[in-house]
């Protein structure tokens, strides 16, 4: 349960006095639906208000605050803007100027012939000197109460900045002083303030570092907690060892001899199922490093051992891919293999949960409908959970509650992860990590285009159709909306049809229905379809040896880590590959090192460190984090600097001071409910 201090905080937007359902919708924009989300959301910088007695040219661009006197009105014909003219003490005119709307407030605002304060931007219109809606208009007797520097917070259309500091404010106001978290020795040393004052603090200066490092740290200590309480209440747990007898690894015709990597991450996993505690690892690899290879030996082991193993995708398509290859790989052992996803109806349905029940299947792919309740395994052993980023901490708890004892867990990335952000995500568990890749595969070789060239690829995609070859070509969005002037699948699908024909190409996008997709993307993997034209649904794990070619249209508007994923469906055969990055014609700098970066590397690695320095931690992996905490006050740059200590001082509280009982440790579980870090760690409440 959060504690009671915190529920003013948690309370939902709404009950902060203004906001109806009006201004709810800009909020929800920006997913501020709560008092907490509004109090985290803090400024982007500020702007500072110049006092001056006098209108002058060298003041434009600035926001100045000047004491106006309104001489005369005018209203456009139909709906053009209603202009106040003004003059400062000395004669100078101004003219303030306000669009839509009723110009009755304006006139309210400024009484001709009297004197007001007014705050605004000034700008050159022709010969003349304007503020557009300026953004304070006050009596001079309240004067005083300008500031005299504002914060600037990211805001969403139908909310100004004035109403978002209030806001902020309202949200404060419901901020309770907690007790202190963090160890009293590295309080006084980096001379923070308090957590309440740190907040308050941050919102009034955006300058001040010091506060905004405090609460960075606040968070990433909170997850690091987590972590670390996860790990430790796994520890505690007794598992089952799996020890093999080789009977099957050692019959399996591998496609080529294991790369050192590949067997170094073999005797990792074998080493930990060996152990009575439940493994816990995280298994890193590029695309194409030979992940299920390694997946495969360790569920091998499992049931050399007497135990099921089950395999679970993040889709349909994934699920039905890993079991075909690994029903290929499994050819001739006496293993049986079933799979189990959301569509599977009926008797077929039926036969495999009995078989689950009664021991007969050895081991299960599937999606998410492996862990539903009606799912019972006889003996699960060890579960692999395929693209770890599409599942949260919480997810993996509810697999591991479908044995009567945990089950070893060994967790998949396709998706290069920067150490500091295998920490921060995956910190409760072992890493192995991939590093190499298995013999013929060649470097895809990456060239970055002008999208003015766009005939030219065209007619670059015809050759390499005629030849034989099949071609992925990504879009960024199913169809053109009105806010966008990206290129559209449809749109792209259709032109491409009118010159190649109806039947070579092929269109997968979200908004699909699964065995729709699922059908298209069969007559593709086929070589029925030359070209795939796709939305970024084909970003992960898709496997078609004979495409060589992936066209990526406005490649400068996703980041590395999605371009990495993407050029990853390509390379998968002996042909050589290529990717063509069609870009725009203005790039902004963090675009072009972007594109540079890519056309120089194919090391996933080194692409992620990359993607963290120019995108920052939140949107690292090209989607939000489905069931995985955001951090919303840590910027990459603080994560970096700040982890190790975060690290070392929850490792202190659970090691020294007495864990979640003890007096810091009851304030860190204020800390872990505050940071929304309690999610899935049941074992939060009995500390």
């Amino acid at each position: 349960m959060r504690p009671e201090l915190l529920n003013p905080l948690f309370a939902e937007a709404t009950a902060l006095k203004g906001v109806g359902p009006a201004l709810a919708k800009p909020l929800e924009r920006l997913g501020l639906a709560r008092a907490v989300d509004i109090a985290f959301h803090l400024p982007v910088g500020f702007v500072d208000r110049v006092p001056v007695e006098r209108l002058s040219e060298g003041d434009v661009g600035r926001v100045i605050a000047i004491t106006l006197t309104a001489v005369d009105y005018r209203n456009a014909a139909g709906r053009g803007p209603f202009r106040v003219h003004a003059t400062d003490a000395f004669g100078n005119y101004v003219t303030l100027v306000y669009f839509g709307g009723n110009p009755g407030w304006a006139k309210k605002l400024l009484p001709l012939g009297e004197a007001r304060r007014v705050s605004g931007k000034l700008d050159a219109y022709g010969q003349e000197l304007q503020i557009v809606h300026p953004d304070f208009v006050v009596p001079l007797e309240e004067a005083e109460e300008l500031p005299g520097r504002e914060a600037i917070y990211p805001l969403s259309e139908g909310l100004t900045n004035r109403r978002m500091a209030q806001l902020a404010e309202a949200a404060l106001a419901r901020a309770p002083d907690l007790p202190e978290w963090i160890e009293p020795g590295l309080l006084s040393q980096s001379g923070w303030s308090s957590w309440r004052e740190a907040l308050a603090k941050a919102h009034a200066d955006p300058e001040d570092a010091a506060a905004r490092q405090r609460l960075a740290y606040d968070e990433i200590f909170a997850n690091q907690l987590a972590l670390m309480l996860v790990r430790a209440d796994t520890r505690k747990r007794r598992g089952v060892p799996l020890k093999g007898d080789g009977r099957l690894t050692g019959a399996l015709r591998l496609p080529y001899a294991p790369t050192g990597a590949q067997s170094r991450s073999v005797g990792e996993i074998a080493g930990d199922m060996q152990q009575a505690t439940p493994m816990l690892r995280l298994l890193q690899g590029d695309v194409g490093s030979g992940k299920t290879l390694v997946a495969l030996m360790a569920l091998l082991t499992a049931v050399e051992a007497g135990a099921q193993g089950a395999l679970l995708a993040p889709t349909e398509i994934l699920a039905r891919q890993h079991y075909e290859g690994l029903s290929r790989l499994l050819a001739g052992l006496p293993v049986n293999l079933a799979i189990l996803t959301g569509r599977d109806k009926g008797r077929a349905r039926e036969a495999t949960l009995m078989g689950l029940a009664d021991g007969s299947i050895d081991i299960l792919v599937g999606t998410h409908a492996i862990f539903q309740e009606a799912v019972s395994y006889k003996n699960l052993g060890l579960a692999v959970v395929d693209e770890q980023h599409r599942f949260g901490v919480a997810q993996r708890m509810m697999l591991s509650a479908k044995a009567d004892r945990p089950p070893h867990l060994l967790v998949m990335t396709a998706t290069p992860i920067p150490r500091t952000l295998t920490l921060t995500r995956y910190g409760e568990m072992d890493v192995s990590r991939l590093d190499e890749m298995p013999p013929g595969r060649q470097p895809i070789e990456t060239r970055v285009i002008s999208d003015e060239r766009l005939a030219e690829v065209v007619d670059a995609l015809a050759r390499h159709m005629s030849a034989g070859g099949q071609a992925y070509w990504v879009c960024p969005l199913v169809e053109e909306s009105l806010k966008s002037d990206l290129a559209a699948a449809e749109d792209r699908a259709a032109g491409l049809r009118a010159r190649f024909g109806e039947d070579r190409i092929g269109l997968v996008h979200g908004r699909m229905k699964g065995p729709e997709k699922d059908a298209v993307m069969a007559r593709f993997a086929s070589g029925d379809l030359a070209v795939l034209v796709a939305t970024t649904v084909i970003e992960v794990g898709v496997d078609v040896p004979n495409a060589t070619l992936m066209i990526v249209e406005h490649a400068d508007r996703f980041g590395l880590a999605q371009l990495h994923q993407l050029r990853g469906r390509v390379g998968r055969g002996e042909g050589k590959s290529i990717c063509l990055l069609l870009r725009t014609g203005a790039l902004s700098e963090t675009a072009r090192a972007r594109l540079a970066l890519m056309r120089e590397t194919n090391d996933g690695f080194r692409i992620a460190e990359e993607d963290l320095r120019l995108r920052g931690s939140g949107e690292l992996l090209g989607t939000r984090q489905s069931g995985e905490a955001r951090f919303r006050l840590a910027s990459a740059e603080q994560m970096t600097e700040l982890l190790p200590v975060a690290t070392d001082d929850a490792r202190l509280l659970v090691d020294r001071d007495g864990g979640l009982s003890g007096p810091r440790g009851q304030a860190a579980r204020v800390a872990l409910y505050l940071f929304e870090r309690d999610a899935g760690v049941g074992l939060l409440r009995s500390g």
